[in-house]
């Protein structure tokens, strides 16, 4: 695992992994792609837990759908990166870790950024509006407007902004079902909903655990106590497993005859979740997109929980 002095990339507060030091300067193409944040598309891949959980990923229009979403997310999300870092500029120069970041630290004009931030969303809206869901359009679009008033405004605004973050998690998520037509449950939207506030939460909850006195740079941080973050994180964190519990006994009853793959997916989701906690209590969970890339035993228990989802939604 990464030491928690390079996880947190709150939208984010520390910078990416392998920003340049103060003599060092990278060619433009790679701070450009370094400034759309690629690390964070790994975020995006929740566009598949409706198919998965559905089991309809074995279908080849369905894989076809959901990827486009995807690249969709990925193109729009990085967009608004851009644009965050933009309208960030003078006090991310101001901002000891900040301040290297590629639009602060003039590697990429500003000029440029916007223009490819307009490039991506019309590339990423376009693609949305050839998909054979229209509904997926309209997910796009809430998402895009979600974020564009965050990075003017609202992140300034404590728990709206807790809102909003936790509102990215969950749109992603609906995407995979508006993307492919797939109806989704209320027990999926309930797990979906508070696990994103429980990772939003989280995020937060680092943050405020690594920057210490630092908190006044960013002001809705500066306005929270830790108690009231890990209240809200733990709050979120016992609806999810109680809502994904009952969801899971729920088609383990419902599927007898089978083996009841989907009730005993509880198991790896708990370790999952537990394990993720962890790195939230000792302040590691800044930049949720760097634990999963490095978390090896995160990953293998998020594994086995996909495995298990996937054999119990196709009825093995």
């Amino acid at each position: 695992m990464t030491s928690s002095a390079s996880r947190a990339d709150p939208g984010d507060l520390i910078p990416e992994s392998g920003d340049p030091g103060p003599h060092q300067h990278r060619p433009l193409p790679v701070a450009l792609l370094v400034a759309m944040r690629p690390r964070q598309w790994v975020k995006n891949l929740l566009v598949y837990a409706v198919p998965l959980a559905a089991g309809e990923l074995t279908h080849r229009d369905v894989i076809v759908d959901t990827t486009v979403a995807f690249v969709c997310f990925c193109l729009v999300a990085s967009a608004t990166y851009l644009l965050n870092d933009v309208l960030d500029v003078e006090s991310d120069r101001a901002h000891p870790r900040k301040k290297y970041r590629p639009i602060a630290s003039g590697e990429v004009s500003r000029r440029l950024a916007l223009v490819t931030a307009l490039v991506l969303v019309i590339a990423g809206v376009t693609g949305a509006a050839l998909s054979t869901y229209p509904g997926f359009l309209v997910t796009l679009l809430v998402y895009l407007g979600a974020t564009v008033a965050y990075s003017w405004k609202l992140k300034d605004e404590p728990v709206v902004e807790l809102a909003v973050i936790a509102a990215g998690f969950v749109l992603r998520a609906i995407a995979g079902g508006t993307a492919t037509g797939i109806p989704m449950s209320p027990w999926f939207l309930t797990v979906a909903a508070f696990g994103s506030l429980f990772m939003a939460a989280g995020k937060r909850y680092s943050e405020f655990v690594q920057l210490g006195s630092e908190t006044a740079t960013r002001p809705a941080l500066k306005r929270y106590t830790a108690t009231y973050l890990r209240f809200v994180w733990s709050l979120s964190a016992a609806i999810m497993l109680t809502a994904y519990c009952l969801w899971a006994f729920q088609v383990g009853v419902r599927d007898r005859g089978t083996i009841p793959f989907a009730a005993w997916s509880v198991v790896p989701f708990i370790l999952a979740v537990l394990r993720f906690a962890l790195d939230i209590d000792r302040g590691d969970a800044g930049a949720p997109e760097d634990i999963a890339l490095s978390d090896r035993v995160l990953q293998l228990t998020a594994l086995v929980w996909v495995v298990m989802l996937a054999l119990g939604a196709v009825g093995i």
